[in-house]
């Protein structure tokens, strides 16, 4: 089709403008973000495949996920057997976890990631002394059931657990066992 080649929508062609409406490419219902969203979390799903099932540009998708993910980031965990109660930072769930006599698995995992583009500073701290690929690692506690109660940021797949876990200030929040 002419016109709808790489860098182009069907917005520069005219297409797709309503009155008072903006552009159709960005428009999204809150419902298919927080679907797209989901799915994206769950099934790892590449924003450009998310396009295409919704209808929309990749960085419609992209977008979308970055305003929802601050959103559910924000309302926090919800506790299976409290309802009303939510763990938004780590020492609510420490709390929680001292208060209900609950003990806390935690443990880091690792994703595969894309190779970081040559001449990129600190692009071997990708390089996993474990696995030998590149990945981004994440340290998780999760509750009695194995719902996933807190995690944090993702950080380069070459820090050791250990060490992640003192720059996160998670090491501080747990007892001194004996």
């Amino acid at each position: 089709m002419a016109g709808q080649g790489r860098g182009s929508s069907p917005c520069d062609a005219g297409r797709g403008q309503e009155a008072g409406r903006g552009c159709r490419c960005h428009q999204l219902a809150f419902v298919d973000r927080l679907v797209a969203t989901l799915i994206h979390l769950r099934h790892d799903l590449p924003y450009s495949v998310l396009g295409l099932l919704f209808g929309v540009d990749r960085s419609t998708v992209t977008r979308a996920i970055g305003e929802v993910r601050t959103l559910l980031a924000e309302r926090g965990c919800a506790v299976p057997d409290r309802p009303g109660l939510r763990l938004r930072t780590l020492t609510d769930v420490v709390a929680y976890a001292q208060g209900e006599g609950v003990e806390l698995p935690l443990d880091a995992t690792e994703v595969q990631v894309r190779r970081p583009p040559a001449g990129r500073g600190g692009r071997c701290a990708f390089v996993s002394g474990e696995k030998k690929q590149n990945t981004m690692k994440a340290t998780v506690i999760a509750g009695r059931r194995g719902r996933t109660l807190w995690t944090d940021a993702l950080r380069p797949g070459r820090m050791h657990d250990a060490t992640a876990a003192r720059n996160e200030g998670i090491a501080v929040c747990f007892p001194v066992l004996p």
